[in-house]
């Protein structure tokens, strides 16, 4: 005879234990004694750690800093220097309000990211520092929060941080929840990143699979940046563009689409691109890049150097 247990989460269905106990009929009443005495010892502690974390995973009790961590988001989606700053405050007055707010850590931690990414930044290690210091403040107190995880995935990953350790959040984010299609969307910035641009091209379309109607932008650098590094300049050309017509306030989809058009031979394109590149941040050439791979670091900065008129 074989009896399986299992005890779920009603509310949400989440699965908190399983066991399966074996024994024989001979034995039942023995076997009976057995499951009742480890079921009742594991409901307690497994019900303690399940309470636990839905209490850690409230974002915040505090329906003003709700509401100021709603409002920095079109700024931040914005990619505008002036709204970022506008962000950040909303983001400082919710923590303020909630320091233990994780989701608005983590966000906050990621608009220093947009900093370094645009160049808006005076001093490009101290934010930096503010902006990890944040993310793991928010890893701290939500380290089971899909968003926070992802969240905490791309900022770490591009400041620089271990791409191994960033990619088990983005791992973990998506064990939790595989139908968080944000979290697909990091996951092929981080394969990217980490030089796997074929991977990362599959999960972009299953990020698209799930949420065809999000910030597709996003979405067309993501592919363009994946097809760039596998040389296919082209097709990384059309997607770029394609992103530039919906957010032409990103300055690595600019980065990228002159360095596409240098290998490509069309110089001339690529200096144009730079002249709109130079709008939106006085920084061309980036001193870092987040790209691990050291033939795609060269690929992607030696187009650029080229189009921006710097010695290769």
């Amino acid at each position: 005879m074989r009896i399986a247990a299992q005890l779920i989460d009603a509310l949400s269905g989440t699965h908190l234990w399983a066991d399966r106990f074996d024994g024989s009929l001979e034995d039942v009443f023995e076997l009976q004694d057995q499951v009742a005495a480890s079921v009742a010892g594991v409901i307690e502690p497994a019900l303690r750690a399940a309470e636990i974390r839905r209490a850690a995973e409230r974002p915040t009790q505090d329906l003003t800093a709700y509401d100021l961590y709603l409002r920095a988001l079109p700024h931040l989606y914005s990619w505008q220097k002036e709204r970022n700053a506008l962000a950040l405050d909303l983001l400082g007055r919710a923590i303020e309000r909630d320091p233990h707010y994780g989701v608005a850590l983590a966000v906050a931690g990621w608009s220093y990211a947009q900093l370094h990414v645009n160049g808006w930044t005076d001093d490009p290690e101290r934010d930096r520092q503010r902006g990890v210091d944040l993310i793991r403040r928010a890893l701290q107190v939500s380290p089971d929060d899909p968003e926070v995880l992802a969240t905490a995935a791309f900022a770490l990953s591009y400041f620089g941080e271990d791409i191994d350790v960033a990619i088990g959040f983005i791992d973990r984010c998506l064990t939790l929840n595989p139908s968080f299609a944000r979290g697909w969307y990091v996951s092929g910035l981080l394969k990217v990143f980490a030089g796997q641009p074929d991977i990362a091209l599959e999960h972009f379309d299953a990020f698209l699979r799930l949420s065809p109607r999000d910030r597709l932008a996003y979405y067309w650098t993501g592919i363009g940046n994946a097809l760039f590094f596998g040389r296919r300049f082209d097709d990384a050309a059309a997607k770029l563009l394609a992103s530039l017509e919906q957010l032409p306030t990103f300055a690595l989809t600019y980065r990228l689409l002159a360095s596409c058009y240098a290998h490509m031979g069309r110089l001339d394109e690529a200096k144009e691109v730079v002249k709109r590149l130079r709008i939106i941040t006085p920084v061309v050439v980036p001193s870092t890049t987040p790209f691990r791979n050291l033939e795609h670091q060269e690929l992607f900065l030696s187009g650029l150097r080229l189009a921006a008129g710097e010695a290769t």
